[in-house]
């Protein structure tokens, strides 16, 4: 089976929204959301108001395909040298496979190449899977988020991984 890592387009839209559904662990973005992905894409018009804070931000959304279906999708944000895991998730039928490893290991070698030197994500302290995914990775736990996640009500691990 044929696996590759490649940026995503807008055409995979539509996708990203699906599989994110069908994780209960992805963050629930609304459609907006899914769009800022893309934003950089299209020409400023001239009179477009630009929140000075959006501006300095810059994401990147990388796909997993398996033989020429997307199965996963991470999204990282940069601000300044730093970057955050925004949201990442795998199709039912596609977990356990390494895909979820093989798109942090992208995101990292990206952030790299880009002179970032730390990226910071929250996880659901009960999400046993995914924190062993980023211990894997060498992410280290720097704090905890009281009742940050809703339905059900729970605590974020701060996690954080240092570029050597």
């Amino acid at each position: 089976m044929s696996v590759c890592v490649r940026p995503a387009e807008p055409a995979d839209l539509p996708r990203l929204v699906e599989i994110a559904s069908h994780s209960a662990t992805a963050a629930q973005w609304n459609q907006a959301e899914y769009l800022k992905l893309f934003a950089g894409d299209q020409p400023e018009a001239p009179t477009q108001v630009v929140d000075p804070q959006e501006k300095a931000q810059s994401r990147t959304a990388l796909v997993v395909e398996q033989s020429g279906n997307v199965v996963g999708f991470i999204v990282g944000r940069q601000v300044a040298d730093e970057w955050e895991i925004e949201n990442i998730a795998v199709t039912g039928a596609a977990r356990r496979c390494g895909l979820g490893s093989r798109l942090v290991g992208e995101l990292l070698d990206h952030v790299r190449s880009l002179g970032g030197k730390t990226v910071f994500l929250e996880v659901r302290e009960s999400n046993r899977a995914a924190r062993s995914l980023y211990e894997k990775w060498a992410f280290l736990e720097i704090g905890r988020r009281k009742m940050y996640y809703q339905e059900p009500t729970e605590d974020a691990l701060l996690l954080k991984f240092i570029f050597p």
